[in-house]
């Protein structure tokens, strides 16, 4: 319950700069943050629509300077894991303890200061609310403690709230502080990176459109409690990922929100069954030296005299030995994705496509 709300005139919080020792360089093993979430998405024309619900914990399981090694683990409401493809499987997740560039966290809207209690705590807090409704966006509110403290994987998040509106938009997600522990002194077991959320990893996407062909590094890292993503074309050389400079930065709270958001506008079921289409057959899709089993989904394209199909692959086990350290968020896109001219005579003939092409780790970890 909150004791007290009054708008707040001063200057906003300050922002972690490298001149600010960032609250990470104190981890521990055995920190722990777990948040009860929820996210719902209506169905057009349908009172009916898709859910899901849990609790994710975010937990320092090892130190090993400059790093501290997380898992985040999603679950339902008893701890058992989720029937959801995109969050039934703990992630690892290697977060720099320093920041190497002065990385902001921004807050839009409205802000106000209010005494609150979370998870059994009292805390002084700053609200902010963000409401894009009156332009068909989203209501976004965001209630944070003034002093982080324990709560530093998340920059002391105590709840967090998205409204969908306009556009025949309808839904939500929502985060709510349930528990919080302070580990003990140690080392822990630096894990390895088999089921990475991101961070520490890079993959390679080769594009062919119109007859040129480009390829494009994405690389994944993480520090001071932001997710950092980058990309590069023409990769070169043995360090794939040495320079996030103008990096796009997440917070780590807005990234857990953004992955229950992902797992109720994404499909329900793997493979992605699309419109009613199923699979039209099973073969192996090689990627370098990655044998990959994949299902194969074929659809007719476009109008016009000449014939044209879609071909798209997808890994038939996302969280499979197969893509072992492959980001999450490549392990659900297409293997591939291509369009084929098809005559009625001879065979098809390649007009543009994507496809992975590579992928590996740039950090060391428990695997080395």
């Amino acid at each position: 319950p909150t004791q007290a709300s009054v708008p707040d005139a001063g200057a906003p919080p300050p922002e972690e700069t490298t001149a600010t020792p960032s609250p990470w360089q104190r981890a521990r093993v055995g920190d722990r943050v777990e948040y009860a979430f929820s996210a719902h998405r209506g169905r057009p024309g349908s009172d009916t629509g898709v859910g899901v619900a849990g609790h994710v914990a975010l937990e320092v399981v090892a130190v090993q300077t400059p790093w501290a090694w997380l898992t985040v683990t999603f679950t339902d409401d008893q701890g058992r894991p989720l029937l959801h493809p995109r969050l039934s499987q703990p992630r690892v997740l290697p977060m720099r303890l320093e920041l190497t560039q002065p990385w902001k966290e921004e807050h839009r809207g409205q802000r106000s200061t209010e005494q609150t209690t979370a998870a059994g705590r009292a805390w002084d807090a700053r609200r902010f609310l963000d409401d894009r409704r009156p332009s068909d966006g989203p209501l976004q509110n965001r209630l944070y403690a003034t002093e982080p403290g324990p709560l530093y994987f998340t920059h002391g998040l105590l709840d967090a709230s998205t409204t969908l509106s306009g556009f025949g938009a309808s839904g939500s997600q929502q985060l709510t502080l349930v528990s919080f522990r302070q580990g003990a002194d140690g080392a822990g077991t630096v894990p390895v990176l088999d089921h990475a959320w991101g961070p520490g990893t890079w993959y390679d996407v080769r594009q062919d459109l119109s007859g040129t062909a480009s390829v494009r590094r994405v690389c994944l890292g993480a520090e001071g409690g932001f997710l950092l993503r980058k990309e590069a074309t023409s990769p070169t050389g043995d360090a794939p990922c040495a320079d996030f400079q103008d990096a796009e930065t997440t917070p780590l709270e807005e990234a857990v929100l953004d992955a229950v958001s992902e797992a109720v506008s994404q499909p329900q079921q793997w493979p992605p069954v699309t419109a009613g289409t199923a699979p039209s057959r099973r073969e192996t899709f090689t990627v370098a030296q990655h044998p990959i089993p994949a299902v194969v989904f074929e659809a007719p394209a476009g109008e016009g005299a000449e014939r044209r199909v879609q071909v798209t692959h997808y890994a038939a086990e996302p969280w499979g030995a197969a893509l072992q350290v492959l980001a999450e968020e490549a392990r659900f896109a297409p293997l591939s994705d291509a369009m084929f001219r098809a005559p009625p005579k001879g065979k098809r003939v390649a007009e543009d496509s994507t496809a992975l092409v590579g992928w590996g780790r740039w950090v060391k970890d428990g695997g080395q």
